[in-house]
């Protein structure tokens, strides 16, 4: 089996080392170097040419993305590490990157180094590229793409597609303009969270809507979109709702 050439970048000697062993623990990682600052990562990344950066956040020096930006198409995939950051972990939710929050747990590192694995290059740029994009600006414009983890592939959709999305269980059937739907793996929490609430808000307990599809508020309670779709209005989410479209009122 053809070991994967992995890399560390992290500036606190207590995570490195035991990102270290967890390396360790993989029979499928062979670790080439380790670095705790930018300008040392992208020294090691350009001579080794790992196939995995485990990559810490915030450095002392600067951050993961100044490192990303520095280097053209990289090829390598990437495990962020992080105390966590709401800004970080946002842009790396929108490219459907993985990252593991500090203190690290053995079982989800191993998870992680099995998800990397599935991948396709293609997709893994795609995702980079979404990572960048949504990393070097402070709002989220409608015409920015969100990267899907789909039931069979990663799928790349722009916001101003979404008309809603509804929750079932643990995922999430996300219907977009030309009649189409794509199933993401996610519960509807995980885009609640995620999506600029400028534009999307929840309806009810199942149901998110774009502002930007919606055709009219029947008093009944039920909200029709733009493609004829009927969505629920919760009872105490009513004046919320009404509030939010119309800030007159």
């Amino acid at each position: 089996m053809n070991q994967i050439k992995t890399v560390i970048i992290e500036d606190e000697p207590a995570i490195r080392k035991e990102l270290e062993w967890f390396v360790s623990q993989e029979e499928c990682l062979k670790l080439e170097a380790t670095a705790a600052s930018v300008a040392e990562s992208l020294q090691i990344i350009k001579s080794i040419k790992p196939d995995l950066v485990l990559m810490d956040i915030q450095l002392a020096d600067g951050t993961a993305f100044d490192i990303l930006n520095q280097l053209e198409d990289p090829t390598f995939h990437i495990i962020f590490i992080t105390a966590y950051n709401h800004f970080a972990i946002k842009a790396i939710k929108y490219g459907a990157l993985d990252y593991l929050l500090k203190p690290i747990d053995n079982e989800e590192f191993s998870i992680a180094i099995q998800k990397i694995r599935k991948v396709k290059r293609v997709d893994y740029l795609n995702q980079i590229n979404v990572l960048k994009e949504h990393s070097s600006v402070k709002s989220i414009e409608m015409s920015s793409s969100i990267c899907i983890t789909s039931l069979d592939c990663l799928q790349m959709i722009r916001l101003n597609e979404i008309i809603y999305l509804s929750g079932e269980g643990s995922y999430t059937q996300i219907y977009l303009e030309n009649n189409k739907i794509v199933t993401a793996s996610k519960p509807l929490k995980y885009y609640e969270d995620l999506l600029p609430s400028d534009f999307f808000i929840r309806t009810h307990q199942s149901y998110i809507v774009n502002k930007n599809f919606i055709d009219k508020y029947l008093k009944t309670g039920i909200m029709v979109m733009k493609n004829l779709a009927e969505i629920p209005v919760a009872t105490r989410r009513k004046e919320f709702i009404l509030d939010h479209l119309n800030p007159l009122r």
